[in-house]
């Protein structure tokens, strides 16, 4: 049955609409272009639309041939304002953005421990006010809140968790109250960080996957098929609370002590850290955490930048390893998208190795030095070889100077950092052994992280998993090609593991994505309607 007049002048209103959206301004003959509608069409939408007050002349086109230039329409962005609040247990992030996304203004609150719900509440609240004030708007049509814990599908509000402040649950309520007739809604925060991600960062093409959100505290975000899942109780991806060998206790419904949140919370990844012997963070919370890693990693590139420079000195025949995750000046592995394969040569430059190439996409980010080497397939140790008794040191793996040293009886090689009775002497390779302590460190994390990532995989086969927060974004291509090449001995499933794009900001920017998205809704639903605002 055909559609009647006014559900296609509805749905030739949202095509327009969403174009200008994601293209930018356009001229009325792109429009038409674009949408394959007729030129008396088109100019009939964008009359309505202009009406309506959601699109408006934003400049000209067409300046540097003859005769009048075409009008470009964009959206009217000051059409509605938005505001997004990242909520933490130690304070709240805010900012106030138009309708195109564009952020006009910022404010972070702390909150501390003792503070009590009403104060707590008091402080958010006027912040957010003083940031729509900065931003020079009148009022706020949709407000996207992002908090740790359950929301109730049946009144989409946060439950009563434990561990959790109380005022969480009161700040929706508290908002709502302060901003008649704004639309204010709560999310899980992994669930918005996974948003932001597909939409904007590491997933931006893939429509099934897991986001493993690795910060203050630990969760998922499952998607499948381009749809978010929350489960019968709002509760998927509550991975904190997952029973994992290699802890003391296991979780209970109140407490997720025991879980995956002891092994890979940021005060977990920060004791692993001081286990270790490196410098530990003030703060046990996730930027804390993540400067950790952060640090590691980079310790472990620059030494091998190091390695690398000595080897040049030697010439091309000397082929010892980089450190883990070092990529070769060149090495196409260091960017590749994912899936791509990485090229490998020999010794001879420009000579193929009899060895298929094996995409980086599997986590295998160690790659050979004078010339570039090939990447063992699965299943085969991982080893360096160079000319200190250290530089083959690789994470994950050992090796010697002569070349790949098997484990004994076929065994798989000791993780790094247990002992193996064949440990380098610090004065063979004083740059090596400086890295050795972050290299077992990021390997010891990389194991524990599996584990999660591992039982996840195990069960929803999502072929890809960002590690995202604070953390996994901090750890980059290094920690996720880790938790990779545990995850193809561990799982039959073939698995990609990336690294988070947007870290830490992946929430509020979730947060501000969804409040667009709901306001775009509720104003492009039926321009007709639309008042313009005075």
């Amino acid at each position: 049955m055909p559609a009647s007049p006014s559900t296609a002048r509805a749905i030739n209103d949202r095509s327009a609409l969403g174009l200008l959206q994601d293209r930018g301004p356009l001229t009325a003959g792109q429009l038409k272009q674009l949408t394959g509608l007729s030129r008396p069409t088109v100019a009939d939408l964008v009359e309505r639309l202009g009406a309506a007050g959601l699109i408006t002349v934003v400049g000209e086109s067409g300046a540097a041939r003859r005769g009048p230039n075409a009008r470009l329409y964009g959206i009217a962005a000051d059409r509605a304002h938005l505001a997004a609040l990242d909520v933490r247990t130690e304070g709240v992030a805010v900012l106030v953005a138009d309708l195109v996304g564009r952020v006009l203004a910022e404010a972070s609150v702390p909150i501390e421990g003792d503070t009590g719900t009403g104060p707590a509440v008091q402080r958010v609240v006027a912040a957010v006010a003083g940031a729509v004030g900065r931003a020079g708007a009148e009022r706020l049509h949709t407000v996207g809140i992002g908090a740790p814990g359950l929301i109730d599908p049946a009144t989409g509000d946060l439950r009563d968790s434990a561990g959790l402040p109380a005022w969480h649950r009161s700040l929706s309520a508290a908002l709502q109250e302060r901003l008649p007739g704004a639309r204010v809604t709560v999310e899980n925060e992994t669930n918005l960080a996974a948003l932001a991600e597909q939409r904007e960062g590491a997933a931006r093409d893939r429509d099934t996957f897991v986001l493993l959100w690795l910060g203050h505290g630990t969760g998922a975000a499952v998607v499948l098929d381009g749809t978010l899942r929350r489960g019968a109780s709002g509760g998927t991806g509550e991975i904190g609370f997952l029973p994992v060998p290699g802890t003391p206790t296991l979780p209970s419904a109140t407490d997720c002590s025991g879980g995956f949140h002891t092994l890979a919370g940021a005060a977990a990844v920060v004791s692993l850290g001081a286990e270790h012997g490196l410098p530990t963070p003030a703060t046990t919370d996730g930027p804390g955490a993540a400067g950790l890693v952060r640090e590691s990693v980079e310790r472990v590139l620059a030494a091998g930048r190091s390695a690398g420079a000595g080897r040049a000195e030697h010439g091309p025949g000397d082929r010892s390893a980089v450190a883990a995750g070092e990529h070769e000046p060149g090495d196409r592995s260091a960017g590749a998208a994912a899936g791509e394969p990485v090229a490998t040569r020999g010794a001879d430059a420009g000579h193929p190795v009899g060895r298929k190439p094996r995409p980086v996409a599997e986590g295998r980010p160690v790659v050979g030095g004078g010339a570039w080497e090939e990447i063992p397939a699965a299943g085969e140790p991982v080893v360096a070889r160079g000319a200190g008794a250290d530089a083959g040191t690789t994470v994950g793996r050992e090796a010697s100077e002569g070349g790949p040293q098997e484990a004994l009886g076929g065994e798989e090689p000791p993780a790094v950092g247990e002992p193996t009775g064949r440990e380098p002497a610090t004065a063979a390779d004083p740059a090596g052994t400086a890295a050795g302590a972050d290299e077992r460190f990021l390997s010891a994390l990389a194991d524990r992280i599996a584990i999660g990532a591992a039982s996840v995989v195990a069960v929803l086969d999502p072929g890809c998993v960002v590690l995202g927060g604070e953390i996994g974004h901090a750890g980059g291509d290094v920690l996720a090609g880790l938790v990779a090449q545990r995850l193809r001995r561990m799982s039959p499933l073939p698995t990609e593991v990336r690294a988070g794009a947007l870290g830490g900001s992946a929430v509020l920017r979730g947060a501000l994505l969804t409040a667009r998205d709901r306001a775009q809704d509720t104003l492009w639903s039926d321009p007709s309607r639309s008042p313009v605002p005075s």
